[in-house]
């Protein structure tokens, strides 16, 4: 007999059956009632066991933890909250759990320790729910690309160029630690090393991702991307997952229409296929903010902050019409904001995206042209505006709770404009050869954007910490597991 999944017996409508399940014990409770999870749903079936008929010794190593073979009969439930249970007719036990080591014990345990659990971690509801609607989340994300005839391609991990500019990379290395190469200026001689030169792990896929587009269309990427930035604040990790489309002949509009319909479509299939981890994360929620002062209550359910993407279009503002609405709106002019906005050419923090978008406008908002300064060197420049600012085609797009979950724009296809800004930038011309060789032969113009993908799963589950959402966490000074 093939066993069955706990998902599976919850769902069926036949009693009376025999069946057979494998899983872990959640609870067990008067030598009689085994809580019974296998990880494919966040329910547990019930089973009972017949104890006056059971060996001792074999109900003494049902335990918290342990993993089971069970066979029996599936019966319409006696008790309540549950339609089925199981009658067992026989246990094997196929792992052993000691109750008095195991760490995931039947009660509440702090996000803080589960992390210092996390191979163990996703045996509580919370977390296995969470990982199952990030497994929902990538499942919708490739299916979106396919069926909008995207290809799928791996940039690389390990690269010479830093596609963001901002220096926080991970060098990739197999010098002599304590005693390197070094040149005649005394400085570590990287022709010596594994790639004849300097090397780091990836920050973006987006410049590889542009070549494709230009022979191939439509592209994106969805891979690990590592940045060194020693911040230890709840949205940053250092080895996270990025999502990059890039696409040919597609101007700054279609690529805010691009990004707003895929944000929708994924964010629709998990409301549709994963109603009962929704159910349960919706009401943790809930039970949180009971906790909290009034003020920092969560303004929305989780179900309604979805349907708030969903239902919604996204507005589309320039960033000077932003910068205006700021910079005269009472936050500001009381002083309630960290950062006052008091000029044109300020970088948004998450504040000023936040009140846009559930104070002012109350919807999605995508911001659009940029100041050159404060944006990438390879977005596409406008030319100046009545005041001689200069901005770029770049775009954001804001969402309530978090503020900018998607950045992007549509790139510099010019070659000399691409060559000007690289070098005020001081960005080698020799490093991007390949880079600059698209707007050389059949140059076009193109856009795409990147999406953090534990961003997206934070907003999608309602948890506060980026370390909650992503198996294995990588932060500074913690690389565990």
């Amino acid at each position: 007999m093939k066993p069955s999944t706990v998902a599976e017996l919850l769902s069926q409508n036949k009693t009376q059956v025999e069946i057979e399940i494998k899983g872990w014990v959640r609870t067990f409770r008067a030598n009689r009632f085994i809580a019974l999870n296998d990880g494919s749903t966040i329910n547990n079936i019930q089973c009972v066991i017949d104890f006056e008929n059971t060996d001792e010794s074999l109900l003494k190593r049902i335990t918290t933890g342990a993993a089971v073979h069970i066979k029996g009969t599936l019966v319409e439930s006696k008790g309540k909250g549950q339609s089925v249970e199981i009658q067992v007719s026989s246990i094997d036990i196929l792992g052993d759990s000691n109750p008095e080591e195991y760490p995931i014990q039947p009660k509440k345990h702090s996000f803080e320790f589960l992390r210092e659990h996390a191979h163990l971690r996703t045996r509580t509801n919370t977390l296995s729910a969470v990982m199952r609607l990030r497994s929902s989340l990538s499942f919708a994300i490739h299916k979106y690309f396919n069926d909008n005839g995207f290809y799928y391609m791996h940039t690389p991990i390990i690269t010479g160029s830093d596609a963001e500019g901002a220096g926080e990379m991970f060098r990739v290395s197999n010098l002599d630690a304590k005693n390197p190469p070094l040149n005649d200026e005394g400085e570590v001689d990287y022709t010596q090393d594994f790639f004849g030169k300097e090397t780091n792990l990836t920050v973006s896929g987006q410049l590889e991702a542009e070549t494709f587009a230009m022979s191939l269309g439509k592209v994106y990427t969805f891979g690990p991307t590592f940045r060194a930035e020693n911040s230890n604040t709840s949205r940053h990790l250092s080895e996270f997952w990025m999502i990059e489309p890039e696409v040919a002949f597609m101007d700054l509009t279609g690529n805010m229409d691009l990004a707003e319909d895929f944000l929708k479509s994924v964010l629709s299939y998990i409301l549709e296929n994963n109603k009962e981890d929704l159910a349960f994360l919706e009401q943790r929620l809930i039970q949180e903010d009971k906790t909290k002062p009034q003020a920092k209550r969560n303004e929305m359910t989780l179900t309604k902050k979805l349907r708030f993407v969903i239902d919604n279009n996204f507005k589309r503002v320039s960033y000077t019409e932003a910068i205006d609405i700021l910079r005269n709106c009472k936050p500001n002019k009381k002083k309630k904001f960290k950062y006052i906005i008091n000029e044109w050419g300020t970088d948004l923090q998450s504040e000023h995206e936040r009140f846009l978008v559930e104070k002012y406008f109350k919807c999605p908002v995508i911001l659009f042209n940029y100041p050159a300064k404060i944006k990438a060197f390879y977005m596409r420049q406008n030319d100046p505006d009545e005041k001689g600012r200069k901005t770029v085609r770049a775009m954001d797009i804001l969402f309530p709770g978090i503020g900018e979950i998607v950045g992007g724009a549509q790139r510099e296809e010019r070659l000399e404009v691409l060559k000007e800004k690289m070098a005020a930038l001081n960005i080698s011309e020799e490093e991007l050869w390949w880079y600059l060789d698209l707007r050389k032969y059949g140059t076009a113009i193109h856009s795409g954007f990147g999406l953090g993908f534990e961003r997206l799963v934070m907003f999608a589950t309602g948890m506060s910490n980026i370390r909650d959402v992503i198996p294995f966490p990588r932060t500074p000074q913690n690389a565990d597991f």
